[in-house]
């Protein structure tokens, strides 16, 4: 019985199971697909397109393949890391493709670390070693890696590291901790600026438990903010050089609005045929140029919003539906596909949610003294998304910190039902 407890809570062996697991999976997908589009298909995205505009010294550039000059479509840190992935294995080779997916796998495994210690500090050693368990086996978690070339994965990752580095910050009086804390979250909104939506809160967190534990100084907070923007800076700078106006993360804001609030769902329209993809509206982005495309998006959208606010009211309620669920109708599609993957997604994603706010009542419930960063993720995260537009993926940066609150919703179900079988039997 030891063994086996030692065996269960062993760091080591939860995340070699982790990329025992997704290199599996990767592999069975690698056979299916003809090895004539190994190297080209899954780099035709955003991001294939600008790494691509990068490794052959066009610069950060032409989102879209055709040369439309410079973009900040996206943010920097992924689409420089597929870049030098082309120019070490050639550029849309099978070689590149082979490398980006590895490097997405180690990405995905390595959550299981920062996953454990944070569930460690927050309840003990059981219910970090369950959270690690449930994220070394979790389908999207398995699936994401190998199916998108994108910054998915790493941001995963980046998120998971910052909670377990909020938690452990507030005890620390080294100025090296808050320096890492700031560059840190630097990396991460260079990666995936959605997560900035949880950074002042849990920076305002750390500065009131510090105040709490005796060690606040206004000095290192105030540091880890500053290499933050110190981090976007050049960046920022750049994207002003190139268009002339203030962008300090990503400009596509106002396509994504567009794309999920627009014609195709007014009410007298239902039940036609769409009039608006994302396709024509690239074709549109070609045409106009990506300043002059980002306003018109912005204007459209905002003007569909106002003259809708019922059709807006239910979309939204979909997208909160799709977000978690990854689709918006999950119990029509759970009882008519025949695929054991997608079922397997869409109940993955239903126990999950349903632990993860379980997870954030038993911490509130029980006062624990992390209930609020770890709620920070799962309530504040989303709603970028539900605002404008959300795919399966498009929540995964927060998974880890979703299964971690449903491995402390699991730890109390199994304690209460002890807690009767005991009471029964005497």
């Amino acid at each position: 019985m030891h063994r086996v407890h030692r065996a269960a809570t062993s760091l080591v062996l939860i995340v070699l199971v982790a990329l025992g697991v997704r290199l599996a999976f990767a592999w069975s997908q690698i056979q299916k697909t003809p090895v004539e589009l190994q190297g080209t298909v899954p780099f035709q995205t955003e991001t294939g397109h600008i790494a691509y505009s990068l490794a052959t010294g066009k610069g950060y550039a032409s989102p879209f393949q055709r040369d439309t000059g410079p973009t900040a479509w996206l943010t920097p840190v992924y689409p420089l890391l597929v870049a030098g992935i082309f120019k070490l294995f050639g550029v849309y080779s099978r070689a590149s493709f082979f490398a980006a997916i590895l490097l997405n796998i180690l990405f995905s495994a390595a959550v299981c670390i920062p996953i454990f210690h944070a569930g460690k500090r927050i309840v003990g050693l059981g219910v970090a070693s369950v959270g690690a368990w449930f994220w070394a086996l979790f389908v999207n978690a398995v699936m994401i890696p190998y199916e998108w070339i994108w910054d998915t994965s790493l941001a995963a990752l980046l998120a998971a590291t910052i909670l377990w580095t909020t938690l452990k910050l507030p005890a620390s009086q080294r100025w090296r901790d808050w320096c890492v804390y700031g560059l840190l979250w630097g990396v991460t909104l260079m990666t995936n600026p959605a997560l900035a939506s949880v950074l002042p809160f849990l920076l305002l967190w750390v500065v009131l438990h510090a105040r709490h534990e005796g060690h606040l100084q206004l000095a290192r907070p105030a540091l880890a903010g500053a290499l933050v923007l110190l981090c976007c800076l050049p960046w920022t700078v750049r994207n002003y050089v190139a268009f002339h106006r203030f962008i300090p993360l990503r400009s596509n804001l106002s396509f994504e609005l567009y794309i999920g609030n627009n014609e195709n769902y007014d009410e007298r329209r239902r039940g036609l045929p769409a009039i608006i993809t994302q396709d024509r509206e690239i074709l549109r982005y070609l045409r106009m140029g990506e300043m002059a495309f980002m306003d018109e998006e912005k204007r459209k959208a905002l003007q569909f919003i106002a003259a809708h606010p019922r059709v807006e009211l239910w979309l939204v309620g979909n997208r909160i539906v799709d977000f978690w669920m990854g689709t918006a109708a999950p119990v029509k599609i759970f009882r008519e596909t025949d695929s054991v993957l997608i079922r397997g997604i869409l109940l993955g994603n239903f126990l999950s949610t349903l632990g993860a706010f379980l997870g954030i009542v038993v911490l509130f419930w029980r006062r624990n003294p992390y209930a609020i960063p770890l709620a920070a993720f799962p309530l504040l995260f989303p709603v970028l998304y539900y605002l404008t537009h959300t795919s399966l993926r498009y929540r995964h940066p927060i998974d880890p910190v979703v299964l971690l609150l449903a491995a402390i919703a699991t730890a109390q179900l199994g304690r209460r039902l002890l807690q009767l079988m005991q009471t029964e039997t005497f």
